[in-house]
């Protein structure tokens, strides 16, 4: 059983879509997205500097492309059984999973980033991830500061997320036994900080087409498998402003069965967890096409393969 999973927001870096539009039919579709929605991807994955992408409206975009043009370059007869999305990356997941087309999925992650850059201006925040440590002395250490667990990501990583000076001071004194890694981001997503986005978001996301998702599909919020489409975009709305329960969704696909996961691009932060979490479970990096075969290799192997 295959699962393609979908990273968030701070998995990008600089250029790193450039191997993907050396195909003239993914940079002329990337380009149509771009038109679209009123921003150069073109730029942003190719020439654009790390300040530049580390922007929120920048970011979001720029991932929830990659990842469709990777599942684009897989070919129509590439099978999942399996998606899940870690924040930004649910709306790939969602509509490589089927429960709304490319071009929406587009135009819903603009207006999420967009909305979410300006709800972030409005405060001195960020996010920084805490590695290690023991699970409960993690969470008071950082609740204690006044900051929020924001990414509960399983692995023995959470991700505080609030005020910068905060976020400083737990870094110089972090919880025994853990280290802490400020992430490539601008704001404290997933916390109520983000409550201002959220009502331009639901505006948007009533005006868009929806259908029930044609794969398993999980959700950030508690890991449960989404039955309905508009349920399921009424969750990635939400969870703009609410925890990421990526332990969660990690659970579900172990005991769903799944036996390989294939991340697309900027792949490589959710396979570290999968191996550190479900370490009988094959692993895959979509970072450029040089591994395409080795992807559809992947999915001959395991996709629609039941366990027993």
């Amino acid at each position: 059983m295959l699962a393609l999973l979908s990273p968030g927001q701070g998995s990008q870096s600089p250029g790193f879509l450039g191997s993907w539009l050396e195909d003239a039919s993914l940079k002329g579709l990337l380009a149509s997205w771009s038109e679209n929605i009123g921003l150069d991807l073109v730029h942003l994955g190719t020439t654009a500097n790390a300040h530049e992408i580390r922007n929120t409206a920048n970011a979001q975009p720029l991932i929830v492309a990659a990842g469709l043009l990777a599942a684009t370059a897989l070919g129509t007869d590439a099978r999942f059984d399996v998606a899940a999305g870690h924040s930004v990356g649910e709306i790939t997941a969602s509509a490589i999973g089927g429960m709304f087309s490319y071009s929406d999925a587009m135009a819903l992650v603009r207006e999420r980033g967009l909305v979410m850059a300006v709800a972030a201006s409005q405060s001195e925040t960020g996010m920084s991830a805490v590695l290690g440590g023991v699970r409960d002395q993690v969470l008071a250490a950082i609740t204690s500061l006044g900051l929020i667990p924001a990414n509960d990501n399983g692995a023995g990583q959470i991700v505080a997320a609030g005020d910068l000076i905060a976020l400083a001071q737990l870094g110089d004194n972090p919880p025994a036994g853990a280290r802490v890694r400020a992430l490539e981001v601008t704001g404290a997503f997933h916390t109520h900080y983000m409550q201002p986005a959220l009502s331009h978001l639901s505006n948007f996301a009533s005006t868009m087409t929806v259908n029930p998702p044609a794969i398993t599909l999980l959700s950030n919020k508690d890991g449960a498998i989404v039955k309905e489409g508009r349920d399921g975009l009424e969750r990635i709305v939400n969870q703009v402003a609410n925890p990421v329960r990526w332990d969660l969704c990690m659970k579900a696909m172990a005991d769903l069965g799944v036996t390989a996961v294939l991340e697309v691009p900027p792949a490589g932060t959710l396979v570290g967890l999968i191996k550190r979490a479900l370490p009988g479970v094959e692993t895959l990096s979509l970072k450029t096409p040089a591994d395409l075969e080795a992807a559809r290799d992947l999915i001959a192997r395991h996709s629609g393969k039941m366990t027993a």
